[in-house]
C-alpha cells in the first residue's frame, strides 16, 4: 500500500519577489540523504570525488552568472549549503536560474562513474530547461 506523502507547507515569504537582489541561503540535499559527497572523520569534512565536484563547481557558478556574488558554503556528507547573492537582477540572473542550473549539470559530469553509484541521488535537473 503507498504510503500518503506528508503535507509540506512553503516557507518562501508570501509576495515575495525571489528575482531580487539580495542574499539567499540555499541547501541541497541528497535524495534519500544519502552520503554521497564524502563523510566527516574526527570532526573534519572529508570530500570523496562527488563531494569535490559540488565544491568545484560551486566555485565556478560566478564564471556562468557574472553578476552573483558567492559567500560562505559547506560541502556535507549527504547536502549542501551556500549563500549566494544576487548583485544585479536586471541582468536577468535569478535565484531560480542559479539555483536550477546548479544541479541539473553536476550529475552529467558524474556520470562516468555511473559504475560505482556516486551520481545516484544527485539533486535531480529542473523538469523544465532554462536558457
Amino acid at each position: 500500500m503507498n504510503k500518503p506523502l506528508p503535507n509540506r507547507q512553503s516557507i518562501r515569504l508570501k509576495g515575495y519577489d525571489y528575482s531580487k537582489e539580495g542574499l539567499y541561503f540555499i541547501t541541497l540535499v541528497c535524495q534519500n540523504r544519502l552520503p554521497l559527497f564524502g563523510k566527516i572523520d574526527n570532526g573534519v569534512m572529508l570530500l570523496n570525488d562527488a563531494g569535490k565536484m559540488i565544491e568545484l563547481e560551486w566555485l565556478k557558478l560566478k564564471s556562468r552568472f557574472p553578476n552573483i556574488e558567492l559567500h560562505e558554503f559547506v560541502v556535507m556528507p549527504d547536502h549542501f549549503h551556500g549563500i549566494v547573492e544576487i548583485t544585479d537582477a536586471v541582468s536577468n540572473v535569478t535565484k531560480l536560474k542559479v539555483i536550477s542550473r546548479y544541479p541539473s549539470w553536476i550529475p552529467v559530469k558524474g556520470r562516468h562513474k555511473a559504475k560505482t553509484g556516486i551520481h545516484k541521488g544527485l539533486p535531480k535537473p529542473p523538469h523544465k530547461a532554462l536558457p
